[in-house]
C-alpha cells in the first residue's frame, strides 16, 4: 500500500472505542469476503513469521499513519472546512483494554469509505513491493528495517495481532457509510457497513498471547507511552491516553485510631479516569530552535519520516529569510536506497505550508541529483492549496529548491574540509553510498557546478584510494604542467594499465583515475578547475608542454617521418576501421592505441549509450602506432601487413575496453600467424 493510501485510508480516528457510535448488532448488515492481493498473503506471511525481532515496530507506523490521516484531512479541508463537521480539533487516542486483550489507534482523520478499505487495506500499490519481498526474502531476521520504506507499514500490525478490526468513516460521508474491515491475516478478510456517528478510523490490534504478558507485554501502557515518546514525540499533533491517577483504599478510621506500629499502612492503585492525557511534546521539531533540540531528537524524527533504523549521517536545520521565508531540516543518511538509481521512482522532501502538510516527496525540492536528501521544507509564502503542478511553475520552489541544494552542498562540504578525523569519515562513507550521484549534477547544476567539483574524490596512478580531489591534485602537479590529466576506464585495474598511461608513469606525472560509469558523461561538462584546464589524456594528441623537453620533440619529429611509410600503408589495410593513423609519442611499452578524436565519442560513452537503448553515431577511433616496438619495426615489408595491421588494431581495441565486431576472424588471423 502507498504512502499516500496510507495517509488518505489507513490512518485512524480520534475517538475513543466505548465513545464510538457503531452499529454492532445488525444481524441483517451484509458480510463481504475478500481475498489479499497474491503479494499481501505473501507480505503477511513473512511479517508474522520473520518480523518479530523489533515488535515495536508496529506502534511507530499506525502512529504515523494516523498522523498522515490527519494532515490529509487538514489539507483537504483548505478547500472544503465542512469536512471538519464541527470537530476541527485532530488527534491521535491510543486505548488498552487488558480485559479484552487489544490496543486500539484512533484518530478523526480523513477516514475511508468501504471502496477504500477494499482497495487499500487488501491491496499494495507501491511499485517496490517486490523489491521489498524479495529483499526480505533474503533475511529472516531484518528487524522491520524495510517495513514502511515500501508502504506497507499497516501490515506491521501483525507482527503482534492474530486479528485486526478496523472501522472507519470517511469525513463528509454520512453516518451509515462506515465500514468495519477485519482480518486474521491468514490470506481474506471481510468487509461491512456499519453506522459510525465520528469520521475518521480505529485500528483495534487483538494480540497475541505471547504479546500481552512478560517482557513483550503490550497491554502495559507505561511501555506504550515510552515507544510513544521514542518513535513519535515530534508529531506534531497531540497522541492521547488515559490518564491514571493513584487511588488509595479505603482503610477504616477506627481500626487506625492508635498509633501503634501494627497499623495498617495505606495502600492503593493506578486507576484509569475519563480524562485523557497528552503523552507527546505535540510540537512540530522543525518550527522549534535548533539550539532547543538535542541530537537525539533530531535522530529520532529522521528515523519517523523515512523509516531508517540507522542515524543519518549528518544534517542541518535553518530558518531561511528573504523574498521567501521557509524552514528547512535536510539530513543526509547513511545508506544508499535500493531505488537511487531508478529516476522514475519518487524522491523528494516532505512539504509543510505554515505548519499544514502538503505532500511527501515533494521532488520540485530538490535538484535530481540530490534525491538521497531526506527531510522537511515548511514555506510560510506558498498557498495552502499548492498542487505538484504549481510546484513545478512556481517562482518560489525554484527559489526554496536553489537553497536547499547551497545547504546541501555547504554541509557536505564542512565534513570533507574538517579536521575533525570523525568528520572525515563521515564524509568518505557519504561519498562511498552517493558520490555517483553527485557527480550528475556537473551536467544538471551548472550554477553550483564549481562547489560540486570541489566535493569530487578520485584514484589516482599513484595512489588506488578514492581520496584525492582535484584541489589536492593540483597542489602535486609538476612544475610546467598546464593541466590536470584524467583517465577513464571500466575499473580501477583496466585504468591502471591503460597504454594510455605510459608516458605519463614514465615521466613520472599523476594522472586521475575515473573509474564509475557516471564519470564519462559527467566530465563532458566540467572543462576545467579553479583555472586549470582538465585534460583527458585518451582524446586527442598528447602535448605535454613544457614537460617535454626541445631533444625529445625532435626526435618524436624524426621518428614520424621515419613511420611515414608504414604509416600510409597502415591507412590503406584498416580502411574504414581508423579515422587516422599516426605516430605516437605517448606509448612506451605497448606497440600500439586507440585515441578518441576530440569533440567525439569515447569508447564507453559509446558503450553506455548503447546499454540506454539510444542510436549511437559511426565513429572511428585513431590508432596511434609506437615506432620504437617490435612488432611496429616488423611490419615495413612483411608479407602479412595487412593481417598484422588488423590484429595490432584489434588488440589495441581490447587494451581500450573495447569488443570485437567478429571474435572469430581475430583468433582466426591470430592462429595463422603464430603457425607461420
Amino acid at each position: 500500500m502507498s504512502k499516500d493510501s496510507q495517509a488518505d485510508n489507513q490512518n485512524v480516528g480520534s475517538q475513543s472505542v466505548d465513545e464510538q457510535s457503531v452499529d454492532n448488532q445488525n444481524p441483517n448488515k451484509e458480510v463481504k469476503k475478500h481475498s489479499f492481493e497474491a503479494e499481501v498473503a505473501q507480505l503477511l506471511h513473512l511479517v508474522t513469521h520473520s518480523l518479530y525481532s523489533n515488535a515495536d515496530i508496529f506502534v511507530r507506523e499506525l502512529v504515523s499513519n494516523a498522523s498522515d490521516a490527519c494532515d490529509k484531512l487538514r489539507f483537504e479541508a483548505t478547500n472544503d472546512d465542512s469536512l471538519y463537521e464541527n470537530d476541527g480539533e485532530l488527534r491521535i487516542r491510543i486505548a488498552v483494554d487488558e480485559d479484552a486483550k487489544t490496543i486500539t489507534f484512533i484518530d478523526n482523520g480523513i477516514g475511508m469509505n468501504e471502496a477504500d478499505a477494499i482497495e487499500n487495506l487488501g491491496t499494495i500499490a507501491k511499485s517496490g513491493t517486490k523489491a521489498f519481498l524479495d529483499k526480505l526474502s533474503e533475511s529472516q531476521k531484518q528487524d522491520g528495517q524495510l517495513i514502511g520504506q515500501f508502504g506497507v507499514g499497516f501490515y506491521s500490525g501483525f507482527i503482534v495481532a492474530d486479528k485486526i478490526a478496523v472501522e472507519s468513516r470517511k469525513a463528509g460521508d454520512p453516518k451509515d457509510k462506515g465500514v468495519r474491515w477485519v482480518s486474521d491475516g491468514s490470506g481474506s478478510f471481510t468487509v461491512e457497513t456499519i453506522n459510525k456517528d465520528t469520521r475518521g478510523t480505529s485500528i483495534t490490534l487483538h494480540l497475541k498471547e505471547e504479546y500481552t504478558d512478560g517482557e513483550d507485554n503490550y497491554l502495559d501502557r507505561a511501555r506504550i507511552k515510552r515507544l510513544v515518546n521514542k518513535y513519535s514525540d515530534h508529531i506534531s499533533l497531540p497522541i492521547q491516553m488515559r490518564k491514571e491517577v493513584w487511588q488509595e483504599d479505603v482503610v477504616d478510621e477506627e481500626e487506625n485510631s492508635d498509633d501503634s506500629e501494627n497499623s495498617a499502612a495505606p495502600s492503593g492503585e493506578m486507576v484509569l479516569t475519563d480524562e485523557w492525557e497528552t503523552i507527546n511534546k505535540a510540537s512540530a521539531l522543525w518550527t522549534r530552535s535548533a539550539s532547543e533540540i538535542d541530537d537525539e531528537e533530531y535522530v529520532d524524527f529522521y528515523k519517523n519520516i523515512t523509516y531508517d533504523f540507522d542515524e543519518p549521517l549528518t544534517w542541518t536545520h535553518n530558518r531561511v529569510e528573504g523574498r521567501v521565508q521557509y524552514t528547512q531540516l535536510l539530513y543526509i543518511p547513511k545508506k544508499a536506497p535500493m531505488d537511487l538509481y531508478t529516476r522514475e521512482q519518487q524522491h523528494g522532501l516532505k512539504l509543510y505550508v505554515k505548519r499544514v502538510f502538503i505532500m511527501d516527496d515533494a521532488e520540485q525540492l530538490l535538484p535530481m541529483y540530490l534525491r538521497f536528501v531526506k527531510g522537511v521544507i515548511d514555506s510560510a509564502d506558498l498557498p495552502l492549496n499548492v498542487s505538484r503542478e504549481l510546484l513545478q511553475e512556481s517562482r518560489d520552489v525554484k527559489s526554496i529548491r536553489e537553497g536547499n541544494a547551497r545547504r546541501t552542498l555547504t554541509m557536505l562540504a564542512s565534513l570533507a574540509n574538517s579536521e575533525d578525523s570523525d568528520k572525515q569519515d563521515k564524509f568518505a562513507q557519504f561519498y562511498s553510498e552517493f558520490g555517483d550521484v553527485i557527480k550528475e549534477g556537473l551536467g544538471e547544476d551548472m550554477g553550483n557546478q564549481e562547489r560540486i567539483a570541489k566535493l569530487l574524490r578520485y584514484a589516482t596512478s599513484t595512489n588506488d584510494k578514492v581520496e584525492t580531489s582535484f584541489e589536492d591534485y593540483k597542489g602535486r602537479m609538476q612544475d610546467g604542467q598546464k593541466a590536470i590529466y584524467y583517465l577513464t576506464a571500466d575499473n580501477l585495474a583496466a585504468a591502471k594499465n591503460s597504454p594510455q598511461l605510459e608516458l605519463f608513469k614514465k615521466k613520472g606525472i599523476e594522472v586521475i583515475l575515473m573509474t564509475s560509469r557516471v564519470d564519462e558523461w559527467a566530465m563532458n561538462f566540467l572543462t576545467q578547475f579553479d583555472g586549470t584546464p582538465l585534460q583527458n589524456i585518451a582524446k586527442g594528441a598528447v602535448d605535454l608542454g613544457d614537460l617535454q623537453d626541445e631533444e625529445e620533440k625532435a626526435e618524436a619529429s624524426k621518428a614520424e617521418e621515419a613511420m611515414k611509410p608504414v604509416v600510409d600503408k597502415l591507412k590503406t589495410a584498416l580502411g574504414g576501421r581508423a579515422k587516422d593513423v599516426r605516430v605516437s609519442n605517448r606509448l612506451v611499452d605497448s606497440p600500439a592505441i586507440l585515441v578518441t578524436p576530440e569533440g567525439e565519442l569515447s569508447p564507453q560513452m559509446i558503450q553506455m549509450l548503447k546499454q540506454m537503448g539510444q542510436e549511437v553515431p559511426d565513429t572511428q577511433p585513431i590508432l596511434e602506432v609506437n615506432p620504437d616496438h617490435p612488432l611496429i619495426k616488423k611490419l615495413d615489408g612483411n608479407e602479412q601487413f595487412n593481417d598484422l595491421a588488423q590484429v595490432i588494431f584489434d588488440q589495441a581495441l581490447l587494451a581500450d575496453g573495447g569488443q570485437l565486431e567478429d571474435p572469430a576472424a581475430y583468433l582466426k588471423r591470430v592462429n595463422e600467424l603464430l603457425m607461420r
